[in-house]
Order: structure tokens, then C-alpha cells, then sequence
């Protein structure tokens, strides 16, 4: 009788192994049949790329969407430096010209998805008087947070507009400098530093901080952000269909709905 049951046990558990690794190869093929693409984006479009990323996932099963968010320069230095990349969208036509010449990016599938705007900001409950960019150089403003201009882009436009105040070198002397925008907002909304500078759409998606004044258009560059694939990519249909869906009317629903304009000379 225990011989019996032994051997009925033995059998069992063969069984059960010999079903499990049959299923195993299955899963194994699943994993491998899904493309996984490498996406490259300005901080200042996280909240808008993820969700947009979840809504390509649901209609394309197949693909799997890798998004690493960062300042412009920084990006661009980490594509240099050999970091995986099928697609690359910057706030920064600068940058992404320089990658582009470099040969890091594909200058025929490069397009200006986006536009913005920035502005100055404040705690929501602060009781400084501020109204205008050139009242950054006030005794009013102690610390005011920007973008590193070496590598953020929003700090380097941020710059242009105090150069072309002429008061550069006032706000730099009381520059606590980040290494995006989104760090920027995180100070403001902390009440760590008086004021910043960021992209409006950064402004309109916190309750924490109020917009003081709009930087006047010509006072900086154009605010683009241009997207492209990587040259050398390993899924270049994979990632053209990606960058399609990122110009499409559905995708430009919701880039509107965060703030941001479309297209951009």
C-alpha cells in the first residue's frame, strides 16, 4: 500500500513538473515578443507623456514603453555617452540640433511636436509683490530657483529674458539653480526659495504655486520641443509608429489639455 502511494506521488509530481515546463517556453515567448523602446523626454513632460504612454500601451499590446525623464542637456549628454535611446523628445531644439549633427539622431524623422511658454511663480500663499520678471532683482527676492542654465532648458531661456532686462547678473547672484524644471516647481511649492521660473504648463498642473507674470515672447528664443528617433536604433518601425501617434490629433487632445501648444517653426 505505501508502495502504491509512493509511486502514485512520483507520478503526480511528474506530471506537474512536466506541465510546468511546458508552460515555461509560452511565458518565455510572451516576454521576448514585446518590443521594448527606450523613450528620452524633457522633465517638463512627465505628466503628459505618461499618460499618453498608457493609452498607446493599451492599443499596442506588443510594445513597452521605457520613459526616463530628465533636463534636455542632460539627456543629450547621456545619448553622447552611449544611453540606449530609440526615441528623444526635448524641450530644446539646441539640443536636439546637436545630437542631429552628431549623428546620434535621425534627421529625417525629426519634428517640432510642441510649444511653450514660462513663467514666474510663486508659493500660492506668498505675500511678496511681485508682477513683473524685472521685480526678481528687487530687495524683495532673496533666493529665486531657476534650471541650471548649462544643461536645463527653461533656465537658459529664463536667462535670456533677465539678459534682456539687463539684470543678469542681479538674479544669478541669488540663483539657487536645479538640475530641471520639475525641481524648480518642487522648490516653489516647498516655499524653499521665493520664486522660479518654469514652463507655464509645469504652473497650471500644481495647486501650489501661482503664476505672478508671463515672460514677454520676444524676450527669449522660441520655446520648442522637437522629437526624433535615434539613427541607430533596433526598432525604428516600432518607434515611427510611436512618434506618429505622438503627432496625431488624439495625442494633440491631451498634449492641449495639459497646457501645451502644437507644432512649432
Amino acid at each position: 500500500m505505501r508502495t502504491k502511494l509512493i509511486s502514485g506521488l512520483r507520478v503526480l509530481l511528474a506530471c506537474g513538473l512536466a506541465a510546468l515546463l511546458a508552460g515555461l517556453p509560452a511565458v518565455r515567448a510572451e516576454a521576448e515578443d514585446k518590443t521594448e523602446l527606450m523613450v528620452l523626454a524633457a522633465a517638463s513632460l512627465t505628466d503628459v507623456l505618461n499618460e499618453l504612454a498608457g493609452v498607446y500601451q493599451k492599443k499596442n499590446s506588443q510594445v513597452k514603453l521605457v520613459i526616463s525623464y530628465a533636463g534636455s542637456g542632460a539627456l543629450q549628454t547621456q545619448i553622447e555617452q552611449g544611453a540606449p535611446v530609440d526615441v528623444f523628445v526635448s524641450a530644446s531644439v539646441k539640443n536636439m540640433d546637436a545630437l542631429v549633427d552628431k549623428g546620434f539622431m535621425s534627421p529625417a524623422s525629426k519634428r517640432n511636436l510642441l510649444t511653450n511658454s514660462i513663467v514666474l511663480v510663486t508659493p500660492v500663499k506668498s505675500g511678496l509683490k511681485l508682477a513683473s520678471f524685472q521685480d526678481c532683482a528687487s530687495d524683495q527676492v532673496k533666493m529665486i530657483a531657476l534650471g541650471d542654465p548649462g544643461s536645463v532648458p527653461a533656465g537658459q531661456y529664463a536667462m535670456e529674458v533677465f539678459e534682456s532686462l539687463g539684470i543678469a547678473d542681479a538674479v544669478k547672484a541669488k540663483a539657487n539653480l536645479a538640475t530641471d524644471v520639475r525641481q524648480v516647481l518642487t522648490w516653489v511649492e516647498e516655499g524653499t526659495v521665493d520664486c522660479g521660473v518654469v514652463y507655464a504648463t509645469d504652473a497650471a498642473g500644481s495647486k501650489k504655486v501661482k503664476v505672478v507674470a508671463s515672460a514677454p515672447p520676444e524676450s527669449h528664443k522660441p520655446i520648442i520641443y522637437p522629437a526624433a528617433l535615434a539613427a541607430a536604433g533596433q526598432h525604428q518601425a516600432e518607434s515611427e509608429a510611436f512618434l506618429e501617434f505622438l503627432a496625431s490629433d488624439q495625442a494633440g487632445a491631451v498634449f492641449k489639455k495639459y497646457g501645451f501648444t502644437l507644432g512649432g517653426k
